[in-house]
């Protein structure tokens, strides 16, 4: 891959006025459109396929399907922090191909394990999904923070708010969109359809990016101070931005919250909605559909009070509406309220990623971003941890009444989450006062930023 030191030319300047006639961001939304819905049905698929078909009938299936987590989650930790300094020195658009070349070759690698059928045993099946699960997540790690930075260099400072709207309803419609098509395409068709479409839908996101046109870059040879300096620049450009760290903090606190929900919605709706579980994904859905909308409510209002007013302003109200969803008792009200509760964490996502565009200079954004995701997983992992502890051992027959209001061990748990978020959201309006609109884009002071905040529930 080339060195790609730095940029010459301005940063965002698009191949034309607005998003309706830049070229280069249709081809990034087309090829981030396809990949997205490849992976949402693969990622059920693979869960299923686990689950029901390679470990069907046997006592550890539960924590066989939980090793595809695991197995996506480790590189997030180990390979994230690490990969920034690559990313920096490295062409953005190439790093994005290969990263999709061998995401379609090792997915399409699985095929051989239905192919050879039982010549494989069970713990060779099992290896054989966490490897390429693992491999693939690496390969993401290094695909997500270049997609940021050409997100940067493509789209011009006053319409990162709309594109960064567009990439997060985009994604909320693929999780619409995947799980409901995953399960009848594995037990009507077999694993290998789905396969076979995400393996695709990264050969089609390759193309798109290969149409990509980047500005010019600066090929003058820079001195290398090491890997390790390297990185210590960008982890100290990180800990000195009052914005980034607030950010950070921001997401991780969401994260928390919202991990917590993810951990215990389906024992929410068994025993505080006295819903059959089977409705779980009409919850979700419902939560997705609100993420649509929030997406794009949040870019519009982005363009004119500022991203930075967006993201508090999104988590404290998601915190409220999270606080009166732990109290509901009735599933159609409770479809309402999440798809509200979805809505406000969409329009989080969107506002997160102009804040850190503005905020990272481009030469640092491996490096600041692969400090900033692996954040993210650390707190995704501790809330679904400890949620499930809490429920299961320390609050497990917990019923208290607060001023008058009962609580049970799921709900107090999601109202412990919500006020987390509410508190955390209006501690983020000081750090992020300076983080000013300037005709719909960011300028913070002092250095420039981002990247996308922490999924809602």
């Amino acid at each position: 891959m080339s060195s790609d030191p730095g940029v010459t030319q301005a940063l965002g300047t698009g191949s034309g006025p607005g998003l309706r006639h830049n070229r280069d961001w249709h081809r990034l939304w087309l090829a981030q459109a396809v990949s997205l819905t490849g992976d949402s049905i693969f990622d059920i698929t693979i869960m299923l396929w686990v689950a029901s078909v390679i470990a069907k009938g046997r006592p550890w299936a539960p924590a066989a399907a939980s090793g595809v987590l695991i197995a996506a989650a480790v590189p997030a930790l180990v390979v994230g922090p690490l990969a920034g300094v690559w990313i920096d020195r490295w062409d953005r658009r190439r790093i994005m191909m290969t990263a999709d070349a061998c995401r379609a070759v090792l997915i399409a690698s699985l095929l051989l394990v239905p192919a050879l059928g039982h010549e494989l045993s069970t713990a060779a099946e099992l290896a054989a999904v966490y490897a390429v699960v693992a491999a693939e997540s690496c390969f993401s790690q290094f695909f997500n923070p270049s997609r940021l930075a050409v997100l940067g260099l493509i789209v011009a400072p006053a319409d990162r708010p709309q594109a960064s709207g567009m990439l997060q309803a985009t994604s909320s419609t693929a999780s619409v969109i995947g799980p409901p098509l995953a399960a009848p395409m594995l037990f009507a068709l077999g694993v290998p359809w789905a396969l076979v479409i995400d393996a695709v839908s990264f050969v089609v996101s390759f193309a798109a990016i290969r149409s990509v046109r980047l500005p010019a870059t600066d090929s003058r040879a820079l001195g290398r101070p090491g890997f390790l300096a390297e990185f210590r620049v960008g982890l100290r450009f990180f800990a000195t931005s009052r914005v980034l760290v607030a950010l950070s903090t921001g997401v991780v606190i969401c994260t928390l919250g919202t991990g917590a929900v993810n951990a215990l919605a389906v024992f929410f709706l068994r025993d505080n909605l006295h819903t059959n579980v089977g409705w779980l994904g009409t919850l979700y859905a419902a939560m997705a559909v609100g993420g649509i909308g929030g997406a794009l409510l949040g870019a519009w209002t982005a363009r004119r009070i500022g991203a930075a007013r967006v993201f508090w302003l999104a988590m404290v109200t998601g915190g409220l509406l999270l606080l009166a969803y732990s109290r509901l008792t009735q599933f159609p009200v409770a479809l309402a309220v999440g798809g509200l509760v979805g809505s406000m964490f969409g329009a989080l996502n969107a506002a997160a990623p102009p804040l850190l565009l503005a905020a990272i200079p481009q030469h640092l954004m491996g490096r600041v971003m692969s400090v900033f995701n692996p954040l993210q997983q650390v707190a995704n992992i501790t809330s679904i941890a400890a949620a499930g502890f809490l429920a299961g051992t320390v609050w497990a027959g917990l019923h208290v009444t607060v001023a008058g209001v009962r609580f049970g061990p799921v709900d107090a748990i999601f109202a412990v989450s919500a006020l987390l978020i509410i508190t955390g959201g209006l501690a983020m309006i000081g750090p992020l006062s300076k983080a000013t609109t300037a005709g719909g884009g960011d300028a913070v002071g002092g250095a420039a930023a981002a990247r996308p905040a922490a999924h809602g529930p």
